[in-house]
């Protein structure tokens, strides 16, 4: 049995249904704002993650749980990435599918294994560094690097069960064209449900699960005599963590479940409501977009980071000419 998170739930786009209406420039705006953003973030992305996934796997003598979440995050982000070739030319033909039935049903799939694997990774995370720093000593079992991988299993394998059902929706043949990624007219009510679901255990419980990380950390640092050289460097690390994971909460995925489920809620058959169909494929993009933003927060907030990184650009420096010759 399945784990019930955003089973069933397509990308809630409008699904080509308002044709006849000669005024709707949905379609138009699709095929003219998808292609392109996503085409960024596939470049952006595949930069960020794909350096910072080179940058953990190096050996490292202070390698930390900390960094294990960021890992699992930034393998999560690239394979998420490189699907977006295959949605931008599915946007350029004009919403038409040329890459099989089962390619589609990946399409889906990896977006929501993605975004909901990204949040509990970003909400995990800033628990691990909010405990770490208020009861070091006491929770040290918790922030080993062994418990980290086991409770990354754990995250993955719940993410991948919830979403198992998304791969029963493929591609649909309709006129001339194959749809995919597209609302199932059919199965609305069910999928209103469903949201609601994924709404409350997907974000809102993470969501509340941050915030309160954020202002238990607030008062422990006001409760602290702050030294003249500033915050100690655990706290300092702890707070960006939060802050950042809170901007991209705030930022791609709050817009993204808020839209969502005004649309599913208005959505009715043959209706153009442009503005919100609208919105929903902006704020969908940006969902797409916490890819991009992810490694900012290894860059500040890693462990070892920012060393790891400086080590291997000199190391590339000063033996590239060696390699040359």
């Amino acid at each position: 049995m399945s784990l019930p998170l955003p089973i069933s739930i397509s990308e809630m786009e409008p699904n080509g249904t308002f044709s006849n209406n000669n005024n709707c420039t949905v379609e138009n705006f699709k095929r003219e704002f998808y292609p392109i953003v996503y085409l960024i973030i596939f470049v952006w992305g595949s930069l960020g993650n794909g350096l910072s996934i080179y940058v953990f796997l190096q050996p490292h003598k202070k390698s930390t749980s900390v960094n294990v979440f960021m890992l699992n995050l930034a393998i999560s982000d690239l394979l998420f990435i490189s699907t977006l070739p295959f949605r931008a030319d599915y946007y350029l033909r004009g919403s038409n599918w040329i890459f099989g039935d089962l390619t589609c049903r990946i399409m889906s799939y990896s977006l929501y294994v993605n975004m909901y694997s990204s949040i509990y990774f970003l909400t995990v995370l800033s628990v691990v560094r909010f405990l770490a720093t208020v009861h070091p000593f006491r929770l040290l079992h918790i922030t080993s690097i062994r418990s980290a991988w086991i409770l990354c299993g754990i995250i993955w394998m719940f993410m991948m069960a919830s979403s198992i059902m998304l791969l029963k929706n493929g591609s649909e043949q309709k006129d001339n064209v194959t749809l995919c990624l597209e609302l199932n007219i059919n199965k609305v009510t069910k999928l209103q449900i469903m949201n609601v679901i994924a709404l409350v255990v997907g974000f809102l419980l993470p969501f509340f699960t941050l915030s309160i990380c954020y202002l238990m950390i607030i008062r422990v640092l006001l409760k602290m005599e702050v030294s003249e050289s500033g915050l100690r460097a655990s706290h300092r690390k702890a707070l960006t963590t939060i802050i950042i994971a809170l901007i991209i909460f705030l930022l791609c995925f709050l817009p993204y479940h808020t839209l969502r489920t005004l649309h599913l809620i208005l959505w009715e058959m043959d209706i153009c409501k442009e503005a919100l169909h609208k919105a929903v494929i902006v704020t969908l993009a940006l969902a797409a977009a916490n890819s991009c933003f992810n490694p900012l927060l290894y860059y500040f907030a890693g462990e070892n980071f920012k060393g790891r990184l400086k080590i291997h650009s000199l190391s590339s420096v000063l033996f590239y000419p060696l390699k040359q010759g």
